[in-house]
């Protein structure tokens, strides 16, 4: 079991007919918790029926609400209107200020990261000053950062994504995120491989992960690369599904997991999300074995 700490927007997908908990961070929590490991959220929600309501979602879950999650006075809980193609494929609409652009650093969040295995954090908690400041401070503090791009436009600067990969450990890109960063790097490449490995030079990343949809991903681990093609579903949406990916990607190498076992599980995992509603399905270790060696 690992100490984890996730760090920025904890909010609800607003659906036409129903909405869900989610936030990228939150969702990649909530795997991590489900499969053992000691995680923490650092985060603000509104006082408001929202906010709440998302904190006696999360309780049930068995992950810690009370320590690290500030309640604040003057902005909402984080809200996102969702709408699905007739694919499953979501677009977001993302409103601004929520309280979550507003976490504020205090001594107890720099202590528990300090004290963790790894360090989990988004670009689009970068959007506000306010928030982006503590996650400036709290990436200083911590001994493994994982930076999981979410490229939400407008909410991010070429500079911004520079100093964060430059800061991390890990990074993981959606194959568009790859090609986009990719370019503004100034790599000649074409292909996915050598533009992974071209950014891990350029950032000095050791370990970069590329998710590809419905065609699985490609992990760069210590200089060698692993493949997973992918498992055949039909999708109900893809909301959450790469949060979950990490998530158990972070699980099975913190755990000393080979590599390849690693992305197979955690695409195997990211399948079964997008085969359900929502972000944060429940998913039991022997419905995702028998999915992943059926």
């Amino acid at each position: 079991m690992s100490n984890i700490v996730c760090f920025g927007e904890v909010l609800w997908d607003m659906f036409p007919t129903h909405k869900k908990i989610g936030g990228a961070p939150l969702n990649v929590a909530l795997r991590l918790n489900s499969f053992g490991h000691n995680v923490k959220m650092i985060s603000a929600i509104g006082n408001d029926e929202n906010g709440k309501a998302l904190i006696q979602h999360i309780h049930e879950t068995g992950l810690d609400t009370v320590t690290y999650i500030q309640r604040l006075i003057d902005y909402k809980t984080g809200d996102v209107k969702v709408t699905l193609n007739n694919k499953g494929s979501a677009t977001y609409d993302i409103m601004y200020p929520r309280a979550w652009d507003k976490i504020e650093l205090n001594e107890m969040s720099k202590d528990i990261v300090s004290k963790s295995n790894a360090f989990v954090f988004g670009s689009l908690i970068t959007r506000d000053e306010v928030s982006k400041s503590t996650l400036y401070s709290l990436i200083d503090n911590a001994s493994y950062n994982i930076f999981d791009l979410n490229l939400r436009a407008p909410y991010y600067t070429k500079a911004i994504l520079t100093h964060l990969m430059e800061k991390a450990d890990f990074i993981k890109f959606n194959d568009d995120e790859l090609y986009e960063v990719a370019s503004f790097l100034n790599s000649k490449y074409d292909s996915l491989e050598d533009n992974l490995e071209y950014i891990s030079e350029q950032t000095n990343t050791d370990h970069i992960c590329v998710t590809r949809g419905e065609h699985g991903a490609v992990l760069l681990y210590n200089n060698a690369l692993y493949y997973n093609n992918g498992y055949q579903i039909k999708v109900k949406d893809t909301v959450g599904a790469g949060d979950s990916f990490l998530g158990a990607l972070i699980s099975q190498l913190l755990s000393n997991v080979e590599p390849q076992k690693a992305i197979n599980f955690a695409c195997g995992v990211g399948a079964l999300v997008a085969q359900s509603e929502g972000a944060n399905p429940k998913l039991s270790l022997s419905e995702i074995n028998t999915f992943i060696n059926p």
